[in-house]
């Protein structure tokens, strides 16, 4: 089977007062298969966040270059990149901070389905079948992003993400400011529509623990560099470096 996502030495630094930094990402390679569920996972500062940032194109890379079903889209801009959005869509740890509060949440969810030319009442129609899928009803769609909890703003959020139907979802810690319960909802919304839809998903978590439950692969972070890869369980019960251990000890 080819790799969907094939990252080749993925290296991005920052500058700071004109100098270059250690890299937050550091020679990372990897490939994520259509239908799989990957996890990133490390401490903060592991680069996890930067590397998803980078693999989305919302960052340039410092090195390295990046496959999305066998082309480079390591350096495309404009009308190409705006292309290539249509395969993948990421969904981020502040749900209400990537939505326009001067806009309704039905507009957020309807904007990449007006861009691809759909008619008012098409959007309307189309917007409201996936808050539906998303568990939540009709009337969301006239709310604004401060009129909703956290767990329902994800849960459009993912709707948003949705409208185009990716082949990927690069998901950046898109659980972590939930309470428990509501993260477990949207976990299990985010694995049902996965197996309805095929949809790869790249993972990035700090949560070993919800890791092991979502992703049948994980890659372990540290300081940038890839210390550790493998099948979810054969990295947490059987781990090789002693990070891992200690990663695996403080949380499980």
């Amino acid at each position: 089977m080819e790799p969907l996502l094939e990252v080749k030495h993925l290296t991005k630094t920052f500058k700071q007062n004109g100098r270059e930094e250690a890299a937050a990402v550091d020679n990372l390679s990897f490939c994520l298969y259509p239908g799989e569920t990957l996890g990133i996972v490390g401490e903060s500062g592991s680069g996890k966040s930067t590397a998803a940032k980078a693999i989305a194109r919302l960052i340039d890379v410092t090195d390295g270059e990046i496959f999305l079903q066998g082309e480079n889209i390591t350096h495309l801009r404009g009308r190409a990149l705006r292309r290539i959005y249509r395969k993948y869509q990421m969904v981020f740890q502040s749900p209400a901070g990537s939505f326009d509060p001067r806009r309704t949440l039905g507009d957020g969810i309807g904007e990449s389905l007006k861009n691809a030319g759909l008619s008012g009442k098409e959007r309307k129609r189309r917007v409201e079948e996936l808050l539906f899928q998303c568990g939540l009803s009709p009337e969301y769609a006239r709310r604004y992003p401060h009129e909703v909890s956290g767990g329902q703003c994800q849960r459009a959020a993912i709707a948003r993400a949705l409208a185009i139907e990716p082949e990927l979802l690069i998901c950046d810690e898109a659980t972590s400011s939930l309470d428990v319960t509501v993260q477990k909802q949207v976990m299990e919304l985010l694995m049902r529509l996965g197996e309805e839809k095929g949809m790869a998903f790249l993972f990035i978590c700090h949560d070993l623990a919800l890791v092991q439950k979502f992703c049948s692969r994980i890659l372990v972070m540290q300081a940038g560099r890839l210390v550790e890869s493998g099948k979810t369980e054969d990295v947490i019960l059987h781990p090789k470096e002693e990070y891992t251990k200690r990663l695996i000890d403080a949380v499980l």
